[in-house]
């Protein structure tokens, strides 16, 4: 078997489908004519015939199994994946292990494509997503009015708990498809709505579609910042949908960037973070039992489970890494030298933005921005209710604000 060339890396990912070999492109199959080693799952492995290369099946955790690919280095070595292995597939862990010039990647037709293909879908119009190994709460996130959703799923029950969580929301009236082996011959499909999903057992590799209806009689949460306080469990002290559509702003949230949302309440400021921007991080802190339990709850319920909770005291509890883009102080500071130690915790660049409702959080602002500079504003805002037979404004608590941002 030939080494590896200069210009082909010796290390390979090669999506393959349930038609195994017959549907792999020219270059696929050379990949594998020249393989010493070839590594994939069980099904992977029996999709192709036997050869001389040495086979290795995937072992727990994952992410060391990749790491452990480094002792073939120099030999031709293939990994098989489904579909295309950048589309939630163990590309993205190999791209994160590897130099880029280790390897090469050679996709198939993902299970997502064909999905749409059969169901007759725009892709560029359809969101696509996983719950294989994460939160099935991830996919309220994605709801939208008209919003057609692919979901891939860990096992033969996957369908029947997106179906229960579709009714508990609501969308038993739903569309929903099974497309179960997708491509091969023994592809199969299931139509009907999500409640008669529930509690049926499909194919074990598969994949649902469900649409929702755009029914302005259903609103569904938007993706905006300034979710009504109504939608979020809390015991009064919330940022109010008005001041906290202002502090996403200050924070200004970008893909990938991390919060820290310290004194974190109802968990809404970080919520709304995760909410707004794709591939985000955020971690809530919080002292109080009752309160960190309402932070989990809100998580679930608004699409974002994979929001971290520290429960705890600020600064004492602030995590130790990765350092934050971005840190809103909406309570604790109370407690001695927090703005200091935030500060000082953000990357560079990195904004701080905190919240003083008090006399003596207002004190401890000022005295921040006299140290260190940033920019102060009130906040006042005021809502019209009805008083008795009479419609009057309500001022809510005026809001001092710092906005901080660490030098670069």
């Amino acid at each position: 078997m030939a080494a590896p060339t200069e210009d082909e890396p010796w290390l390979a990912v090669v999506g393959i489908g349930e038609d195994g070999l017959a549907g792999l492109s020219a270059h696929a199959c050379r990949l594998l004519d020249r393989a010493e080693v070839v590594v994939g799952g069980r099904r992977h492995l029996a999709l192709i015939p036997p050869s001389r290369a040495f086979r290795v099946v995937w072992t727990a955790p994952i992410l060391q199994a990749v790491r452990d690919l480094a002792r073939y280095r120099g030999r031709p070595t293939v990994v098989l994946a489904s579909g295309d292995p950048l589309w939630y597939g163990v590309g993205r862990l190999v791209a994160r292990v590897f130099a880029s010039e280790e390897v090469i990647f050679v996709p198939h037709v993902s299970s997502f494509q064909l999905a749409c293909a059969r169901l007759g879908w725009p892709l560029e119009e359809t969101v696509t997503t996983t719950v294989h190994g994460r939160p099935l709460a991830r996919l309220r996130r994605a709801y939208a009015p008209g919003a057609r959703i692919l979901a891939l799923t860990a096992d033969e029950e996957g369908p029947a708990r997106i179906a229960e969580l579709l009714c508990q929301d609501g969308f038993a009236d739903a569309p929903l498809h099974v497309l179960a082996h997708l491509g091969g011959p023994r592809e199969a499909r299931w139509h009907g709505r999500a409640a008669e999903a529930r509690g049926k057992v499909f194919a074990e590799l598969n994949l649902v579609g469900f649409e929702l209806p755009d029914n302005p009689a259903r609103p569904l949460p938007p993706r905006t910042p300034g979710l009504p306080e109504a939608l979020f469990r809390h015991d009064g002290r919330i940022t109010k949908a008005e001041v906290r559509a202002s502090a996403l702003a200050a924070l200004a949230p970008q893909p990938g960037h991390i919060l820290w949302d310290v004194g974190a309440g109802s968990g809404a400021v970080a919520i709304e973070w995760l909410r707004s921007t794709p591939w985000s991080r955020a971690v809530a802190i919080e002292k109080d039992p009752e309160a960190a339990a309402r932070i989990r709850e809100n998580a679930q319920r608004l699409g974002v489970p994979e929001l971290q909770l520290v429960e705890g005291e600020a600064p004492a509890a602030l995590p130790e890494e990765p350092s934050p883009h971005a840190i809103f102080v909406g309570g604790g500071l109370d407690a001695p030298g927090l703005l200091e130690t935030c500060a000082e915790r953000l990357r560079p660049g990195g904004r701080l933005v905190a919240h003083a409702v008090t006399a003596t959080g207002e004190a401890r602002l000022l005295a921040f921005a006299e140290a260190r500079g940033g920019e102060l504003v009130r906040l006042q805002t005021s809502r019209l209710v009805t008083v008795g037979r009479r419609r009057v404004w309500r001022a809510l608590a005026p809001i001092t604000r710092l906005v901080w941002t660490r030098p670069a």
